[in-house]
């Protein structure tokens, strides 16, 4: 169902503390971020394969992050998650107003969450 719709994937991590964060993986780990944006508060870094860490400030239960996010390439995310229902994947939350865009949360069989993303500027 996702053939040739994939663009991307991105990890999503919740975090605690912005500035810790961005310390620990800019000057411990080396890995340089394309946005700072600590007034709105996201970080995010791009790693070869157009994978993308993304850093959002909050409490999330340990466990619950990090979250793998499929970006999607033409949009479609309704048709594609009602399609994903019909195959009886189970759906955790549904199509969504999120950053920017759309999401979606499903299980796979093993009951990790996992999410779709589509930009907001594609059609849903």
């Amino acid at each position: 169902m996702l053939n040739g719709q994939l663009k991307n994937v991105a990890i999503v991590f919740v975090v605690t503390d912005l500035a810790r964060t961005h310390r620990f993986y800019s000057k411990t780990l080396g890995i340089p971020f394309e946005v700072e944006d600590f007034e709105n508060g996201y970080l995010q870094a791009r790693l070869p394969g157009d994978v993308e860490l993304v850093f959002l400030p909050g409490d999330a239960a340990r466990g619950a992050t990090p979250q793998v996010v499929f970006g999607l390439a033409r949009g479609g995310i309704d048709t594609m998650v009602a399609s994903l229902a019909a195959a009886g994947v189970e759906l955790v939350t549904p199509v969504s107003e999120a950053p920017g865009g759309w999401s979606a949360e499903l299980k796979d069989p093993d009951g990790h969450i996992l999410s779709l993303y589509q930009d907001g500027s594609l059609p849903r």
